[in-house]
């Protein structure tokens, strides 16, 4: 309520109702744990402006540690048993996984590496590595929790200096902070705020629109119609493949469903079984119950109140609080430790302590046992990511913002996702690909008109057009790139007018050339790259480049060999990570039809059941940690994306093309629930060394036609460009991994 009414917050605590106790209580005689979070690019301002207002006596960064996982303790045990670089290697990467698959699966993939397994020295190694998961390995600063003193803060602990300029931290983990009761404020980085701030502006600067979080219209239902059927690519927290698939099940149609779906996608409500059982009780396949103890240990309804809100299955962090003060009887002091317990990634040994105290109470009083050994196990979810109603309801509102922008405004919205990058879920290529998807025409970067930042510019009709910044172009600098504007008040006509204007170095002209940014100035990449190596190679005398620049000296006609399509696409993805001409796999349809092999879209439509191949560009690689080992990959061609689930025993078997490839085929069986499909992996294979089809020395295809006599979506060659924009062509981004 005070950050509400400070404007720190735009959640409205009239609207969710809150746990009070979960912020401040008597019992815990301390300042609550108070986290903000910035804007991720203004996120250093923030913290010197604490330093300048505290000044740094009474002001420091919290220390955490950082404790071994599989390769880093791999890594340093080798190190010390000495053993040679590549073995070193090898079981640095065997040991990726440790955590997950164990030492039995280590030794399996050092076997199959060629290591000697009898080696005595290689097997205390490899014990010694499994001793030291979890171990402290060595002492960082926190990611933005404060400490803040009334007195002098070297006189409690010692200050040292960060790695990183401006920065001073104290040597003491955020733990021992708060068992001393210090006052520490979380100071957290957020992009998607970048995001948003940047898009409002972009909103007021091209379509008088002027926003706040606080302001954006609430409950439009297009933005929830939008929301049911996945469609969340770039939106806060519910993009990823989990949220997209629970999207269509939940529904949300009004606010407080977005805080569930924020939070249900989560380890506590998924070890702790309550997922299905919400589900159902929502759908009205299950009767809503509330869990009563014995008649003689109190009132049949004591739950009904911490329950209701969630049909009678605890989802928060909050609920299981009070469902332990409620049905365990717990005390304050009881409940507070358990609050400490679960911590976000806090170790489970303190909280495994408190199992059999509330599973006893619980079943003492008259709950069943199964029902309390399902409530603490969600409680060990919390150990590992604790999610309270609070921070879902926050993230909740920047969801639903998010969204807001994207069913109304997708131009300003992935305009201001690209300039707020790195951040997110998806790729620059798959964000630009979905912008098009949704209407939006997007336009090439181009020296004569793309600013450093990506840029909307007026279209006849519809929404802007994307224009696509400098920025995009991998290695060039943003100091070269405001000298190309500020120098640019005439159009650039050639490489060597850019560079007597701008003044930039030769190579920098070279990774615009590259980059095929002189399209507007009648030159492909490979006459814009041989204008560019011409002035590396020679330098202009001051005689001939004044006649260079009256034209009395031109630079004679040289005929240059066209570059294949395929070779296209590939420097496309070497420059800019995405492709203004076609898909890889559209140069490959044909021979990926020869073995089988279907298209994204029609393994879509396939029934529940069938056999199917499919293959595509890993895009993204999910291993989470309550998924048992499975592996979730997704995959993307020309015609859209796969979803694709790899069970650990598959994973085992096709290890190196799973976890490497970087265009990977995929047979297996289809799992379909509705919209929602998946093809459960039975086979995997690696064919990433088909990418080399493209080259022209390898022989590039031409993309593959579809029925009308074109190609298949997004396979086309870029056409004319229409008169009303000499840079409009189709656009159609790819995935970050091919290079």
């Amino acid at each position: 309520a005070v950050c509400y009414c400070l404007g720190i917050t735009a959640v409205d605590p009239a609207r969710i109702d809150l746990l009070f106790e979960r912020f401040v209580s008597r019992e815990r005689r301390e300042p609550p744990d108070i986290d903000v979070d910035f804007e991720h690019e203004r996120r250093e301002e923030v913290i010197q402006y604490i330093y300048g207002r505290y000044g740094r006596a009474r002001a420091g960064l919290a220390a955490t540690v950082v404790s071994y996982r599989g390769r880093s303790a791999a890594r340093d045990v080798g190190k010390a048993m000495g053993l040679s670089e590549d073995t070193a290697a090898a079981l640095a990467g065997a040991a990726r996984d440790l955590h997950h698959d164990g030492a039995v699966a280590v030794v399996r993939r050092l076997g199959e590496a060629g290591l000697d397994l009898a080696d005595p020295l290689l097997r205390r190694t490899v014990a010694l590595v499994g001793e030291l998961i979890g171990f402290p390995r060595h002492l960082s600063q926190h990611v933005g929790g404060f400490v803040l003193t009334r007195g002098p803060l070297e006189e409690i602990v010692p200050i040292g200096n960060g790695a990183m300029k401006e920065r001073t931290f104290v040597e003491w983990d955020k733990d021992d902070l708060e068992v001393l009761g210090l006052m520490k404020v979380d100071v957290l980085g957020l992009g998607m705020l970048t995001c948003i701030r940047k898009a409002f502006e972009l909103l007021a600067q091209h379509k008088g629109l002027h926003l706040t979080l606080a302001s954006v219209p609430q409950d439009d239902p297009a933005v929830y119609d939008m929301l049911c059927r996945a469609d969340t690519v770039g939106v806060f927290q519910i993009e990823s493949r989990a949220q997209m698939n629970m999207l269509p099940r939940l529904r949300p149609r009004r606010f407080y469903d977005l805080v569930i779906e924020v939070a249900i996608v989560r380890p506590g409500p998924i070890q702790g079984d309550m997922v299905h059982p919400y589900l159902r009780r929502r759908d009205g396949l299950e009767e809503v119950i509330y869990p009563a103890p014995a008649p003689e240990h109190g009132p049949p309804d004591e739950l009904r109140r911490v329950l209701e809100k969630t049909l009678g299955v605890p989802l928060f962090q909050e609920q299981a609080m009070r469902l332990a003060i409620e049905a365990a009887q717990f005390t304050p002091d009881e409940a507070d430790a358990l609050r400490r317990a679960m911590a976000t990634f806090r170790r489970r040994g303190t909280l495994s302590l408190l199992k059999e105290r509330m599973v006893g109470r619980m079943v003492a009083r008259g709950y069943e046992p199964a029902l309390a050994e399902r409530c603490f196990r969600q409680i060990e979810g919390f150990g590992d990511y604790g999610f309270p109603e609070s921070h879902a309801a926050s993230f909740a509102l920047l969801a639903y913002v998010s969204s807001w922008l994207k069913c109304h405004h997708p131009d300003a919205f992935a305009c201001a996702l690209l300039n707020a990058q790195p951040m997110g879920f998806y790729a620059p290529a798959q964000i630009v690909r979905d912008a098009r998807e949704h209407g939006v025409e997007v336009r090439p970067v181009d020296v004569n008109a793309s600013g450093w930042d990506n840029g909307l510019e007026e279209t006849e009709e519809g929404y802007h057009a994307l224009c696509l910044g400098l920025r995009q172009i991998g290695g060039l600098h943003k100091e070269d790139a405001e000298s190309i504007v500020e120098a640019r008040h005439a159009p650039y006509p050639d490489v060597g007018a850019l560079h007597r204007r701008a003044g930039i170095a030769v190579s920098a002209i070279e990774t615009l050339a590259a980059a095929d940014a002189f399209g507007s100035a009648g030159l492909d990449r490979r006459q814009a790259l041989w204008q560019a190596r011409a002035l590396a190679e020679a330098p202009p005398l001051p005689l001939f480049e004044a006649a260079d620049q009256r034209g009395e000296r031109p630079e004679p006609a040289v005929a240059l060999p066209a570059m294949a399509d395929g070779e296209q696409v590939v420097e496309d993805y070497r420059t800019l990570r995405l492709s203004l001409r076609a898909h890889p796999l559209s140069f490959l349809r044909q021979r990926l039809a020869g073995r089988g092999v279907l298209p994204a879209e029609a393994l879509l439509r396939a029934q529940d059941g069938d056999r199917a191949a499919t293959a595509g560009l890993v895009l993204v690689r999910q291993r989470p940690g309550s998924a048992k080992g499975v592996i979730f990959m997704t995959l993307e061609d020309e015609t859209g994306t796969v979803n694709v689930v790899v069970w650990p025993n598959i994973l085992e078997k096709y290890r190196p093309a799973v976890l490497g490839a970087r265009l990977a085929l995929v047979r297996g069986r289809v799992q379909r629930a509705g919209e929602i499909v998946h093809l459960v992996a039975a086979h995997v294979e690696d064919l990433t060394h088909w990418l080399d089809l493209l080259t022209p020395e390898q022989g590039s295809a031409q993309p593959a036609a579809d029925s009308a006599g074109g190609v298949a979506h997004g396979g086309r060659s870029p056409a004319p460009a229409p008169a009303r924009h000499p840079r409009n062509q189709r656009v159609i981004p790819n995935s970050r991994d091919f290079r």
